[in-house]
């Protein structure tokens, strides 16, 4: 149990790389980073460029805040891991209206309807786990 509890704790750590790296270089670079972005943006663009990439940077601190006590942040977990996958679906639905994106966007893809539901399962397993050990996740 205290095995599968740090392979999740590493695992989850090494996934909040994602979107801390990905979304801070987003802020820092604006739209202008992504593959026939206009150059220079329009200034709206670039604006909600940014501000979505902060809340994708804040989702990877948000996640990165569950790693320590993990078997006791199932509640937060899910609701984070509902904000991401929800952000896969609106992705699929541009691929599905304009077109295929890049690489890297694709692999936003599988890691939002893929990598996160598998943790979040796995995250809920772990809680269930320690809550039937008699070691509550709420204590």
């Amino acid at each position: 149990m205290k095995f599968e509890r740090r392979a999740l704790q590493i695992v989850v750590a090494i996934a909040c790389l994602v979107p801390l790296l990905t979304g801070g270089e987003s802020i820092v670079r604006g739209v202008v980073m992504l593959h026939g972005a206009p150059n220079p943006p329009a200034p709206d663009l670039d604006s909600h460029f940014r501000y979505v990439s902060g809340i994708f940077f804040a989702l990877g601190v948000a996640f990165a805040t569950t790693v320590p006590a993990i078997e006791r942040q199932g509640a937060r977990f899910r609701l984070l891991g509902a904000m991401v996958v929800t952000g896969g679906l609106a992705r699929a639905l541009s691929w599905a209206l304009v077109g295929a994106p890049s690489f890297g966007h694709r692999f936003g893809l599988v890691m939002e309807l893929g990598v996160v539901p598998l943790l979040m399962l796995w995250q809920w397993r772990v809680e269930t786990r320690y809550r039937q050990a008699g070691r509550s996740p709420f204590h």
